[in-house]
């Protein structure tokens, strides 16, 4: 995991650099594909474990270790499936996945307790290529990059967030970049009970 984590992210660079226009999305490819798995999951809530933890800053409490960590597979429709994920009683994370003209976008939705938005929110970026019917990586894009750059998490904007769904199986969720890995693995044979809506929703 941790060398194919290296490539991706080193394409992903790599693409960045070199600035090429995205071609309109493929119909019927690896990114339909994918989207049509993980909406056969809408409505069904998984438990994950942490799977990798390299890099982690020193000296900072980690907010995920300890904690029961639950993504809930919430709202789908043809363009968008929104998938809080809940660490404990934390409820402020939501992924975020969207069809666009050009690919696969995943962004990040935090949220505080009274529903408003998190200073770092809608993070992310659109897929590198079109990857596959069970990974996608999504390197940071430009506003993202900035955003962190404010933020006084420079770091951050080398970020390149990979999901992978292996149906019936496992469904991971890893960030990595130069000298950091983190991966949540869930287990996608055990469904567990939904749990409350995430913070800002119904």
């Amino acid at each position: 995991m941790r060398t194919l984590a290296k490539a991706i992210v080193l394409t992903a660079f790599l693409h960045a650099a070199c600035g090429a226009p995205r071609p309109a999305a493929k119909q019927g490819g690896p990114q339909d594909a994918f989207l049509a798995e993980l909406s056969k999951l809408c409505g069904k809530a998984f438990e994950g474990r942490i799977a990798a933890n390299e890099g982690a800053a020193p000296g900072k409490p980690d907010p995920f270790e300890g904690k029961t960590l639950v993504m809930h597979v919430r709202d789908c429709s043809a363009k968008e499936i929104r998938v809080p994920f809940h660490v404990g009683d934390d409820r402020s994370r939501t992924w975020v996945f969207a069809r666009t003209a050009s690919g696969l976008r995943l962004k990040h939705d935090h949220r505080h307790q009274d529903g408003t938005a998190d200073e770092m929110n809608m993070y992310g970026g659109d897929a590198v290529d079109e990857g596959s019917s069970t990974r996608q990586a999504f390197p940071a894009d430009r506003e993202s990059k900035e955003m962190f750059v404010k933020g006084n998490i420079p770091k951050s904007a080398e970020n390149v967030w990979v999901v992978g769904l292996v149906p019936g199986r496992t469904y991971s969720y890893a960030l990595t970049r130069p000298g950091r890995e983190f991966r949540i693995d869930f287990d996608l044979t055990r469904p567990v009970s939904p749990p409350p809506p995430p913070w800002g929703s119904n």
